[in-house]
């Protein structure tokens, strides 16, 4: 490890550091723009500027200068100085001064570094260069002549996102970045973009003009469109989520964002569920509280134990934990968090948990992808295949063809083409060091989970410090509900053969209601999707931007979202509502507060009361007779924009799904 001096300050730094990394473990700021640490390193702004002795008497750029032995590092010397108030003051010669109308105003790199590092003035009093602005889709706002040629967002969609939409045109003072034909930049990453771009360049189309930074109120949560848990950070102002922002979790997200995770949040207002409503005469009428309660007491009348809940795929634990107590406590055991019907054993939750990690799949070596898109299911996860394939791993994915965005080997879509292993696959999986396997939801419709559990000794997936056998869900809410015992035990059949008098549907809006006609059907929920035009009660519920909850991600991670508005009109909590339908029908839940509810909660699963990855112990030993079988005609998610209610009332969502998918020509309102 080269030991180096910084401004009079020996350090020791690892090897193959930075100048600049350097000058950061030494407690220095320096200035950046092209130089991201996630990004390969491009050495354009030169705004890190340094002084290097031994070396030529002239500032160096201190992102692409390798720290070696006794090197003296100066960061604060005059020629410092002047050389970055001169790299200023060229980025400055063409940036328009147009800060008060600019998104960017208040968080903007260019801002902080021109008063920190710049020299107060120009020289300059030629024409300014202008740029016509680009198209790049209904997310991304482009103000071009803002741009400073970081390259930033050109290498996030090379080496991140994996789609080489963004690149820069001609040279010199004509140099433009630009989707290459200037159409919209489709991809489930393209978003996190406007988060790198250091100026007022790419900014967020939905969120124009909307607020100042300083306006929002900051709350800290999880991203509920998929089962990664993103974390996130929802910026509101009074009532209203404005935005959704990735925080930096190295562990889950590293600092991206998928874009439905990102823009789904405008869904929050619209199309929301505020008032009880009650079916008479066939049409949903409004009501009050104490009449939906009477209904559903009338219906149990006489055999309370009729009854049952289904969860959906947005609800935090603490909710199904409510439910699943009171209809315990009415006497009954039908509960299903699994809405679309899929059966597999979770009596093991090893068997059905993402065991390589999130960060440990970045270094397997062999890959095998069984029924999942995981560019539509888990987008980032595929930047984490990305980074193994990068590092030299070799992909195979069974399940119709899907663009990974690396090099990857489809096998084909029949599933009884692993009862007998093709040797190209065999012989890479047994020569890796570090093999996984993913089995998606598709596959575990067809019941290929014990099958898939056989794969364990095949390939020796489990070995000292590693568990390659991977199940990736597509809900927020799987593993919570599993670890709650949730899901209906194996043997019992499903709920609708038990033909419950009562359903309780807790915003189960993707579940199949035609087998409960003869039921009682009350929906729990915020949005008026599937779920609410089958209901024959909706008592409005709130959302997860609403509410305090925990979620559990598909690697078993507990995480904690916190409460960032209210649920407008007269939405209430979940398990406010769960709690007074308790003394409705006359039964004991044991809590009053939710305080007491999540105390509960924790009592009886422990380690939903730990933030982390929960522990789940061994694989189970695979049944030796079980068999792959069955064609992947398709996967569960056939548009990306629209799997969930939040996202379906979302304009912007659907703008995507319209534009990006289905090649809708969407006029502004000017055309």
């Amino acid at each position: 490890m080269p030991k180096v001096t910084v401004d009079g300050q020996e350090i020791e730094v690892p090897a193959g550091a930075t100048v600049l990394q350097a000058c950061e473990l030494a407690g220095k700021e320096i200035p950046r723009f092209c130089y991201h640490e996630r990004l390969s390193i491009a050495g354009n702004c030169r705004m890190c500027l340094v002084e290097v002795k031994p070396g030529p008497p002239k500032p160096q750029a201190s992102c692409a200068l390798p720290a070696a032995e006794g090197q003296e590092i100066r960061t604060d010397s005059p020629m410092v100085k002047k050389a970055r108030e001169g790299v200023m003051e060229f980025l400055l010669i063409n940036h328009p001064l147009d800060c008060p109308i600019c998104d960017q105003g208040g968080e903007c790199d260019l801002q902080d570094q021109a008063v920190a590092y710049g020299r107060g003035g120009s020289r300059f009093s030629e024409n300014k260069r202008a740029v016509t602005e680009k198209y790049m889709g209904p997310l991304i706002k482009t103000i071009m002549t803002r741009c400073i040629h970081c390259t930033r967002c050109v290498r996030f969609s090379e080496e991140i996102a994996g789609v080489d939409e963004i690149g820069a045109l001609y040279r010199g003072e004509d140099m433009q970045i630009t989707t290459y034909l200037e159409q919209a930049a489709a991809h489930e990453l393209s978003a996190n973009v406007i988060d790198l771009c250091p100026v007022g360049a790419l900014t967020s189309r939905p969120y124009a003009f909307e607020a100042r930074p300083w306006e929002l109120k900051k709350t800290l949560s999880i991203d509920v469109s998929d089962a990664v848990g993103a974390n996130i950070t929802l910026h509101s102002k009074g009532r209203e989520v404005m935005r959704a922002l990735p925080r930096v979790n190295d562990d889950v997200n590293e600092e991206w964002l998928s874009d439905k995770g990102r823009y789904q949040v405008d869904g929050l207002t619209k199309r929301r569920l505020d008032r009880v409503w009650v079916r008479r005469d066939g049409r949903l009428q409004p009501a009050e509280w104490t009449e939906a309660f009477g209904m559903i007491a009338s219906a149990l009348e006489g055999d309370k134990a009729s009854i049952a809940a289904v969860a959906g795929d947005l609800l935090d634990a603490e909710t199904m934990f409510a439910a699943k107590a009171l209809v315990n406590a009415c006497g009954s055991q039908l509960t299903e968090a699994r809405q679309t019907g899929m059966t597999y054993d979770v009596s093991n939750l090893a068997a059905v948990n993402f065991n390589s990690t999130f960060a440990g799949i970045e270094t397997a070596d062999a890959i095998l992808i069984v029924g999942s898109n995981v560019r539509w299911e888990a987008a980032l996860l595929n930047v984490r295949l990305r980074k193994a394939v990068k590092a030299g791993a070799k992909v195979f994915i069974i399940g119709p063809e899907w663009d990974p965005t690396y090099p990857a080997t489809f096998l084909g879509s029949d599933l009884k083409l692993l009862n007998r292993i093709p040797k190209e696959l065999g012989d890479v999986m047994k020569s890796a060091k570090r093999p996984a396997v993913i089995v998606g939801a598709a596959a575990l419709a067809k019941g290929a989970l014990p099958a898939a559990l056989k794969l364990v000794d095949k390939f020796d997936l489990v070995r000292e410090g590693w568990n390659g056998f991977n199940v990736l869900h597509i809900s927020a809410a799987r593993m919570a509900s599993l670890m709650l015992g949730f899901t209906l035990p194996r043997g019992m059949g499903d709920i609708a053969a038990a033909a419950p008098k009562v359903l309780l549907s807790l915003g189960a809006d993707e579940m199949d209601y035609a087998p409960y006609a003869g039921s009682l059907k009350v929906y729990i929920g915020h949005h008026g999707d599937k779920g609410a035009h089958h209901a024959d009660i909706i008592l409005p519920g709130a959302s997860y931007a609403e509410k305090d909850g925990t979620y559990v991600n598909t690697e078993g991670r507990v995480q904690y979202a916190e409460k960032a508005v209210y649920a407008p009109g007269d939405a209430r909590e979940d398990w406010t509502i769960l709690r007074a339908l308790a003394d409705a029908l006359g039964v004991t839940v044991g809590f009053d507060s939710f305080g007491e509810l999540q105390s509960k909660m924790i009592a009886a699963v422990p380690a939903l009361g730990e933030e982390g990855l929960a522990d789940y112990g061994a694989l189970p030993k695979a049944d030796s007779g079980a068999k792959f079988d069955g064609e992947l005609a398709g996967y569960p998610i056939k548009d990306f924009y629209l799997t969930n209610p939040i996202a379906r009332a979302s304009e912007v969502m659907q703008r995507c799904s319209d534009e990006l998918l289905h090649g809708a020509d969407v006029k502004e309102a000017a055309e």
